[in-house]
């Protein structure tokens, strides 16, 4: 039923899915710039027919909202004190089977300094690929781009995110993050 629903909206809004995802990894999202960015991520989960534990601020989980995201499999993330979460969706994680974690790296819809580095934190603890998820408005695409074993390098790793996001343009650019960690000095 998912989708079918998300065949008949993404077409009707006249948006395309491609790529293929993998049944195991940490799904990184970008840009990440509007609300919007959610919707098309679930559309594109429901299109593929998979369930993502989508990192989702806290203050988010109220009421039908509340109900909502956790039915879509997102999970609460307390941003000032993220350990507890990332501790139990670490050992979700454990196993052979399917799981998929996705982080919007950039952390917010507006324009900062760096990426959060959970994402690569998470792939590097738990041996999982990164996948590279994105929407890019003026081609009307969201899909799934490149996935890869990050090597501990991680200036060399965020040229892969930096070369794959460069053409990707979100809903509002401006607010666009360009892929950076601070741990890239």
């Amino acid at each position: 039923m998912r989708r079918k629903l998300a065949r008949l909206l993404l077409g009707a809004a006249r948006w395309k899915a491609v790529g293929d995802v993998p049944e195991r990894s940490v799904l990184v999202g970008a840009p990440h710039t509007s609300n919007w960015d959610w919707v098309l991520t679930m559309l594109l989960a429901w299109q593929y027919g998979i369930t993502i534990r989508l990192l989702v601020k806290q203050e988010l989980f109220v009421g039908p909202l509340g109900w909502f995201l956790r039915r879509t499999g997102a999970v609460e993330l307390d941003r000032k004190n993220p350990a507890a979460t990332i501790k139990q969706l670490l050992a979700e994680s454990e196993g052979d089977d399917p799981w998929l974690i996705g982080i919007a790296a950039e952390g917010t819809r507006s324009r900062t300094d760096y990426w959060k580095s959970g994402f690569y934190r998470i792939a590097r603890q738990t041996g999982l690929p990164i996948t590279l998820a994105y929407l890019d408005v003026p081609s009307r695409t969201v899909g799934w781009g490149p996935t890869f074993h990050v090597t501990g390098d991680v200036s060399a790793d965020m040229d892969v995110l930096r070369l794959f996001y460069a053409d990707k343009t979100g809903f509002n650019p401006e607010g666009f993050t360009p892929p950076r960690l601070r741990e890239e000095g």
